[in-house]
């Protein structure tokens, strides 16, 4: 891994978060990617519907972001320290917390979809789309922490190159997929969020 506590200040920091910010753009084309295919193949009630989840789905984006850069702070430091035994401490904390967090959060998105529906007033013609979108997406749960937080330890020990990499590989997989299951396949909505 890269230490970065040797070199130029300002040369270390945009090499370091430029795959940070591509990353980014990355991950949110995977909602544009959804939302323009879903809006021409399936129309208004699918867009409505994947609409409609992407306030739940970002909370929970947003709070996965917020414990990996926690994790990525204490991670660097012992590693900084050159402390590899507190390192491999901190991970698998991380990887034990991700994994019971995904397992409850899964479980309590799958059974409340529609009540979080009803809840917003969202149009009944729309909810089943929606709450099929949403279970889906929330059985997924799992792997979208898991990478999460590895991209986190990795960025924690000076390598944000890595999770980039991983980010265009899965959005360009996304795409791909999103055209065979929604356009090919003709699953709609939930081939959209499978």
């Amino acid at each position: 891994m890269k230490d970065l506590s040797k070199g130029k200040e300002s040369r270390l920091i945009l090499h370091f978060a430029t795959p940070m910010l591509l990353g980014n753009i990355f991950q949110q084309m995977y909602n544009v990617v959804d939302s323009i295919i879903i809006g021409n193949v399936i129309g208004k009630e699918g867009l409505a519907a994947v609409g409609a989840s992407f306030p739940i789905l970002f909370t929970m984006i947003s709070l996965i972001i917020g414990i990996a850069i926690g994790s990525t702070v204490i991670i660097s430091q012992y590693y900084g320290a050159k402390d590899i035994e507190k390192v491999k401490k901190a991970i698998d904390t991380l990887y034990i917390f991700i994994f019971f967090a995904s397992i409850f959060i899964s479980v309590v998105g799958i059974l409340s979809s529609d009540a979080i529906f009803r809840l917003i007033k969202l149009p009944e013609n729309v909810i089943p789309q929606a709450s099929l979108y949403l279970k889906i997406y929330f059985s997924g749960m799992l792997l979208f922490f898991g990478f999460n937080a590895t991209s986190a330890i990795l960025r924690g020990l000076g390598d944000s190159k890595t999770p980039l990499y991983f980010m265009i590989i899965s959005t360009i997989t996304n795409i791909v997929l999103d055209l065979l299951f929604i356009v090919g396949f003709g699953w709609g909505v939930a081939g959209a969020a499978i």
